[in-house]
């Protein structure tokens, strides 16, 4: 470039398809739309009220009377705990033996008169008649109120299990040689025992007597071919319950 040359004159104009470029609009980007995955469906989810209502605080929850079983298995647990753990807080044998008889008392009373009646409407008791005869009655609720299934179940759970912990426990202390231990666990089995037969018997004659007025009266049988009819269905109950 010569020093007489303008200015001007060297410097090349723009390039006009550059301002195009500079003022032309821009594109709006599409939004984005978040779109649910299905991460979160591989993880177990409780789709039933069963899954729902598991574990003992649903037990509770689920039953009609949770204070009743409570308290059946509060004894039934405090005197297998106070007999197995009692060694390591106290030597003290007589305060042992009768902190679990008296749980076994409260036991026995709070199983037949209240968590009986109250969780599957049953109650047995021994009566002596005026010839000195003894004899068992049973009481029962009426059919059309059934039990709730929770209490149900988990009455007859500690109705049946309960005297198997305390043979075992009773096997325990005849191989170690515990002695003086054996007249609580036969205490025990005595009590859980006649609980766990009074039941059974007394939900069998419940059933007998449901079965006595369903064929008897509410089918409109009468005479003779009711009787066949009450004394057929008492046999096949009897069977099936060991009678």
């Amino acid at each position: 470039m010569s020093a007489s040359a303008p200015l001007l004159e060297t410097i090349e104009p723009d390039d006009p398809s550059d301002y195009s470029e500079v003022n032309k609009p821009k594109q709006r980007s599409q939004p984005i739309t978040l779109t649910p995955t299905n991460h979160a469906s591989s993880r177990p989810m409780a789709n039933t009220q069963e899954d729902a209502e598991s574990g003992i605080a649903g037990i509770f929850r689920q039953s009609a009377h949770p204070i009743a079983l409570f308290c059946l298995y509060l004894f039934r647990i405090s005197a297998i705990g106070v007999y197995i753990f009692s060694g390591l807080f106290t030597e003290n044998f007589v305060l042992t033996a009768v902190a679990v008889v008296v749980l076994l008392a409260m036991d026995f009373w709070n199983c037949r008169n209240v968590a009986g009646r109250t969780l599957v409407g049953l109650r047995f008791w021994n009566q002596v008649d005026e010839d000195g005869e003894s004899f068992w009655v049973f009481e029962s609720r009426d059919p059309s109120r059934p039990p709730n299934p929770i209490d149900s179940k988990m009455f007859w759970i500690a109705i049946y299990v309960f005297p198997l912990l305390w043979g075992a426990l009773l096997i325990v202390s005849l191989l170690k040689l515990g002695f003086s231990f054996i007249p609580i666990v036969l205490l025990a089995l005595v009590f859980n025992i006649t609980n766990a037969v009074g039941f059974t018997y007394a939900d069998r004659d419940a059933k007998q007597r449901w079965a006595n007025n369903v064929m008897g009266s509410a089918w409109g049988f009468g005479g003779f071919g009711g009787q066949l009819l009450t004394s057929a269905v008492q046999r096949g109950v009897g069977r099936v319950f060991g009678n």
